[in-house]
């Protein structure tokens, strides 16, 4: 593209998805937009210029590839053909395990510090349905509680997801209507990640097997638990509020365990406790043991009928 395109040439070229497009109710300008070059992110760019949320695009450079330079480079062009604004940050994640849910919480956390630095109100990335129903096949190989069932949220802090009734090929189309250029991205396609195995591999299988397309089924399994969770959520936090910091073990131990381990989520808050921590902290809660060491360099114990959260580890917690 020569010419930089409006907001009318964007709706034009989004018409086919705008009326599914959701969590763009009440949101103020200016916002931040993550973007990799992708018809996902690309399109969720040109959904943020056609609200006149007067977007910054911020690609995330986490040093995995030697092409990345050059992709934030072509973001840059493809903000500037769209009509936003353009920044790009460093994210550097080290090789080794779990390097995808390692470059997810840093790539959240720079969107997290440019939306500080430019005073945006909220941050817009591009997942889609197929992304959604990935994440709930993803939880359940996990072995992921509901909460994880219920994959992601439309809206969650400053994290919006407008493109989460949306299917990828769609953003293919969109991105292709706006004539944008498009990078692509080589680890979407390497199966040892695995979500690509899960896209190319498992779920088309699944859908065979079914003998339909599952992922507005999985989609919707996980809107419905992500209602009934966040029910859940609300009755835990009355039940046994976070607040104050040093919580009473008792009233924690007496709750139906099923309230109990989402009130020790919420009370742990980040990064998120596993299965295993909940049910030793409710341990911990019940007398059965007078502390447990958690990840992140935490441990929990009771004193004096109230449980404490130490923020360095070594404490000699038991288990």
């Amino acid at each position: 593209m020569t010419d930089v395109a409006t907001p009318s040439t964007h709706r034009a070229a989004l018409a086919p998805v705008w009326d599914r497009l959701r969590g763009l109710e009440r949101l103020e300008a200016p916002v931040v937009v993550g973007c990799s070059g992708g018809p996902d992110s690309t399109t969720a760019l040109a959904v943020a210029v056609a609200a006149g949320l007067e977007p910054v695009a911020v690609h995330v450079d986490h040093g995995l590839r030697v092409d990345s330079a050059r992709e934030a480079d072509t973001v840059a062009r493809v903000a500037c053909d769209l009509g936003a604004s353009f920044r790009s940050c460093s994210a550097a994640v080290a090789p080794g395990p779990n390097i995808e849910e390692r470059a997810r919480d840093a790539r959240y956390a720079a969107l997290e510090a440019a939306a500080d630095v430019v005073g945006a109100h909220a941050i817009l990335v591009g997942h889609t349905a197929d992304d959604q129903a990935e994440t709930v096949l993803l939880a359940v190989l996990r072995g992921s509680a509901t909460a994880g069932l219920a994959a992601m949220a439309v809206r969650r802090g400053r994290i919006v997801r407008p493109l989460l009734d949306v299917r990828r090929a769609e953003t293919e189309a969109c991105a292709a209507a706006l004539g944008t250029e498009i990078v692509r991205d080589p680890t979407n396609d390497d199966r040892t990640y695995r979500r690509a195995w899960v896209r190319h591999d498992v779920l088309p299988l699944l859908n065979v097997g079914a003998g339909r397309d599952l992922v507005p089924v999985l989609a919707r399994q996980a809107e419905v638990l992500r209602t009934e969770t966040e029910y859940l959520d609300e009755l835990a936090r009355a039940a046994w509020p976070p607040e104050p910091a040093n919580p009473d073990a008792a009233a924690l131990a007496r709750l139906p365990v099923v309230l109990a381990r989402r009130a020790v989520r919420q009370w742990l808050g980040a990064p998120p406790p596993g299965f295993d921590e909940v049910e030793r902290v409710l341990s911990v809660a019940r007398s059965e043991t007078v502390g447990t060491q958690l990840r992140g360099g935490r441990a929990v114990r009771r004193s004096r009928g109230r449980l404490l959260i130490d923020e360095t580890a070594g404490t000699g917690a038991g288990r």
